[in-house]
């Protein structure tokens, strides 16, 4: 390896190691649409086997020691649970990650959760906010990640006022409650499952509730929560500028929340949101922002989607990371439009998967993590085990 090459690559072997996704409890378990779901033979039934395929994933990866876990799916029995994820914990060596409430399967959530014009469905609503935010506590996890469905569906049924009051002192409650080094991560969506208006439908409106919540408060972009062709490098960087961004779901989508693995439609935009955290005037440019995957993989085989993922964001990461931010600041600087873009696309056109390659190697990892993923049977001998448990009945969610 020439002086370069060498140079270059610990360079990669640098941003490659700080680089840590989180993934979620549920992508591995049976999930469907609003129409129906496809059984997975291979798919998770239990909390165990969640965990023991997300340490699939960070044994081929090496970017993944959490696991967001959903309060109702994974901990149902609340606090009770909290032992069981410790044990879990210890046996696989993956730790709880972010802790997910639920507030849209309940049927009193029928009108909304922290905003429904019932103040009896209000104040449960709140209280499982709390008891979510308690369970963190006990798991040492740093970020509940808050998302609602609460909207509506036609003008003039609600007070979108009284809705953003209520909402602002829920937030306002939760907040209080959290421990020092916790984090409340607000997630919004411009529609769905509401379709006339949804109370918190955008990055505005997340931080409004965020400054209002408290200082331990930042908003959550999901990349599948936009409307069509939104600029969402740029909201990145709005709210790096602002202080306000906490983290990330990543996926992908074709329309809207498609939940589509990262990169199959458009690798160019998390290659654009990755630049804007590389960027050198980024505060969260040390890796303050959480990084997590939200997806379910219907089509596609749970653990060979998740390590697809996985890869993919890494190789986007380096990319973005590699840019000549001192040559591409000048070509800025001089408007040279041509150049400026040249540069940046190249960056993105680059193969990464050499150093990638060489960086696993060296840290033990196989090259190619999805060839070993279909090498080693993993996916072969959990889809024996786990066959017969497997039933069509339950929640499309």
């Amino acid at each position: 390896m020439s002086p370069s090459d060498s140079a270059l690559f610990e360079t990669a072997a640098h941003i490659l190691d700080r680089f840590q996704i989180e993934i979620p409890s549920w992508g591995f378990a049976n999930t469907g649409t609003r129409f129906g779901k496809f059984v997975q033979s291979a798919a998770a039934s239990t909390l165990e086997e969640k965990f023991n395929d997300a340490a699939e994933v960070h044994r081929l990866t090496g970017a993944t020691p959490t696991l967001a876990l959903h309060v109702l799916w994974d901990l149902p029995s609340g606090l009770a649970d909290v032992e069981q994820v410790q044990a879990l914990e210890r046996t696989t060596g993956i730790r709880a990650g972010s802790i997910n409430p639920n507030l849209f399967q309940d049927q009193q959530y029928k009108f909304g959760s922290l905003c429904n014009p019932s103040e009896e469905i209000r104040g449960s609503a709140l209280s499982h906010v709390l008891d979510s935010i308690e369970i963190a506590r006990h798991l040492h996890a740093r970020d509940i990640s808050l998302w609602l469905a609460d909207g509506s569906n036609y003008p003039g049924t609600q007070s979108m006022r009284r809705r953003i009051e209520w909402l602002e002192e829920a937030l306002r409650t939760a907040h209080q409650r959290l421990a020092p080094d916790q984090r409340l991560l607000v997630e919004y969506k411009p529609f769905e499952p509401a379709f006339y208006h949804t109370d918190i439908a955008d990055w505005g409106m997340s931080s409004h509730l965020c400054r209002t919540a408290g200082p331990q408060a930042f908003v959550l972009v999901d990349t599948g929560h936009h409307y069509l062709s939104q600029n969402i490098e740029q909201i990145v960087a709005w709210l790096l500028h602002l202080n306000l961004l906490g983290g990330f779901h990543f996926n992908d989508r074709r329309y809207a929340d498609d939940d589509l693995t990262l990169g199959s439609i458009d690798p160019y935009q998390v290659f654009r949101i990755f630049h804007e955290l590389h960027n050198p005037h980024s505060k969260e440019s040390d890796g303050g922002a959480a990084f997590m995957i939200d997806q379910s993989h219907n089509l596609k085989g749970k653990i060979e989607a998740m390590v697809q993922t996985v890869a993919t964001a890494q190789e986007l990461w380096l990319k973005a990371a590699l840019i000549d931010r001192e040559q591409l600041a000048v070509l800025q600087q001089s408007c040279d439009l041509v150049a400026a873009e040249e540069l940046f696309r190249g960056a993105f056109w680059r193969d990464v998967r050499p150093l990638l390659a060489l960086w696993r190697q060296s840290r033990g990892l196989a090259a190619d993590p999805l060839s070993a993923l279909r090498e080693d049977g993993y996916v072969e001998r959990i889809t024996r085990e786990r066959a017969g448990r497997q039933s069509t009945v339950g929640s499309y969610a």
